[in-house]
This record gives C-alpha cells, sequence and structure tokens, in this order.
C-alpha cells in the first residue's frame, strides 16, 4: 500500500471518529457559561507549608498554562453541563443554588450534592485529565458557579464527551 494511499485512509478514519464523537456528545441544556477572566501563565512551581496543624499545597506545571475564570449558570429543574472533561483541574464554588455533580466512571451514578447554603459543600475539584462528568441542578432555584481552571496553553478548555451509560439520564 502506498504512503498516500494509507495517509488517506488514516485521515479518513480520525475524521470518522471525530464526527462520531461530537455526534454521540450530549449537549448542555438551560446552562451558560462565561469567561470573566482568562490569563497565561508562565511554569508554575508553587510551594507550600504550613504549621502547626500542617498544611501543604503543591502546583507545579511544564510549559505555559490558561488561567480561566468562569462563571456557569444552571437553569432551575434540569439545567446540565451535559457529560465532559477538560485537559486539567477546575476549582468550582457553588456561589447559588444546588448543583448536583455524576462521575462517569462511577457504575452506581451516586450523586454528589454541593450547596452554596446549608449543610452541603459549596465546593468541589474536578482533576480533569479526561475524568468525565456531568453537572446538573435538581432543584427548584437557579443554581450559580464561579470557577477556576488550569489547562496547558492552546487547549481546548472543555471536550463534550457521550454518556457514558452509567446514569439514566
Amino acid at each position: 500500500m502506498t504512503s498516500k494511499r494509507l495517509s488517506a485512509i488514516l485521515l479518513a478514519a480520525l475524521g470518522a471518529a471525530a464526527y462520531v464523537g461530537s455526534v454521540l456528545a450530549t449537549p448542555s441544556i438551560g446552562f451558560t457559561s462565561t469567561t470573566l477572566a482568562k490569563a497565561q501563565l508562565s511554569e508554575l512551581k508553587i510551594k507550600g507549608h504550613s504549621t502547626p496543624d500542617h498544611w501543604q499545597v503543591k502546583l507545579k506545571t511544564k510549559g505555559l498554562s490558561d488561567m480561566y475564570v468562569q462563571s456557569n449558570v444552571f437553569a432551575p429543574g434540569g439545567g446540565s453541563s451535559g457529560w465532559h472533561t477538560h485537559p486539567g483541574p477546575s476549582l468550582i464554588t457553588v456561589t447559588a443554588g444546588t448543583v448536583t455533580v455524576y462521575d462517569g466512571d462511577d457504575v452506581s451514578c451516586t450523586p454528589h450534592v454541593y450547596s452554596a447554603t446549608g449543610t452541603s459543600p459549596n465546593a468541589f475539584v474536578d482533576v480533569g485529565g479526561g475524568d468525565v462528568h456531568l453537572i446538573r441542578n435538581e432543584g427548584t432555584e437557579e443554581a450559580r458557579t464561579v470557577v477556576v481552571q488550569f489547562i496547558p496553553t492552546g487547549a481546548a478548555r472543555r471536550i463534550d464527551a457521550p454518556a457514558p451509560g452509567n446514569c439514566p439520564f
């Protein structure tokens, strides 16, 4: 087989895979995401330490990173981000209402609830790196989150994904 023919076959296969992936992706519903700020950061080598109760933080990147600050709004009664992932970590704070997070690799579809008020935690971390998840507003009032994300410079901030089949929605 000639290298041109092999290249054409590979290109067609990649195109078909991208098309199928976009067709199977789950769209967001009743969800709006707005970029409040974006910055490019050089390599990070952040270390921390504290005593007496011991607190530690490490954040190390190689190469340039894009940092985003996003404002997300979820409509009441089912506003959803759709199944997706991110190439890097996201730090999420719920500022209004309640959101429920579902992990794509959790076969039991366990809901993780985060609320701006009440007894639930109001913040969570999405480690990124291909961990597929969906965030929904299952409440009766609008829900809002503010998110700080770190991703490799030039990478897509959000990568839509097909429903993993572990949840009934």
